[in-house]
């Protein structure tokens, strides 16, 4: 496995996966611990990762890294400046409800464009949530689908193309929402258990299929 290659799977996995030891990344790529200690250092010298020591019952504590904004901003944000710049003229020139109703439409549009790629209403929630994961996955939030003991699931998007934008105008993660209850039915709930924007590492949606009434 090449330098560079060995450098991206790392920040990938403390991407999807926040913060990791190095012996758990050793494994998960495995290489020797010494050797990805050597690109985690790397990685640290340039400012795209931290450590901490992680307490253990028993023993010294563990060194754990994890990614710093910088690490973040590697993985693409969709021209996030030009984004934010666009909706600060829009509401200084039209207003925020002139923006609400911006957003609005674009999540009109953007519901259409995947409700094309869904499968029917009535298929089973699973097959629902992986056509929905790949439409996101394919517009850069890397997602991935969990599915719990009680029969729930979990969306998980370990990454936000349009976060800068979105610190500045909420409506956008509203929007969303908005669209993942449009798109998946309404036998389902979905409630938003992570969030970017409250300074978690990603965005976690649990959803849940309703029972049907005897």
């Amino acid at each position: 496995m090449s330098k560079e290659r060995t450098r991206d799977r790392l920040l990938y996995l403390l991407k999807t996966r926040g913060q990791q030891t190095t012996s758990t990344l050793a494994r998960k790529l495995s290489l020797t611990p010494m050797a990805v200690r050597l690109h985690l250092q790397q990685l640290e010298d340039e400012g795209l990762l931290e450590s901490s020591n992680e307490p253990q019952r028993i023993g010294r504590p563990r060194q754990a890294w994890s990614l710093t904004a910088a690490g973040h901003k590697r993985f693409p944000e969709g021209y996030g400046d030009l984004a934010v710049d666009l909706i600060l003229e829009a509401k200084r020139q039209f207003g925020s409800t002139a923006v609400d109703s911006l957003l609005a439409s674009r999540m009109k549009k953007q519901t259409a464009t995947y409700r094309q790629h869904m499968p029917a209403a009535d298929a089973p929630l699973v097959k629902r949530l992986r056509a929905l994961a790949k439409l996101r996955s394919e517009d850069g939030y890397m997602v991935e689908i969990t599915q719990h003991s009680d029969g729930s699931f979990s969306l998980i998007e370990n990454h936000c193309p349009v976060c800068a934008a979105a610190m500045i105008c909420i409506g956008l993660c509203s929007t969303e929402l908005q669209m993942f209850e449009e798109l998946l039915g309404r036998d389902v709930s979905i409630e938003r258990l992570e969030h970017v924007l409250n300074d978690d590492r990603r965005c976690t949606y649990r959803i849940s299929q309703h029972q049907p009434s005897a």
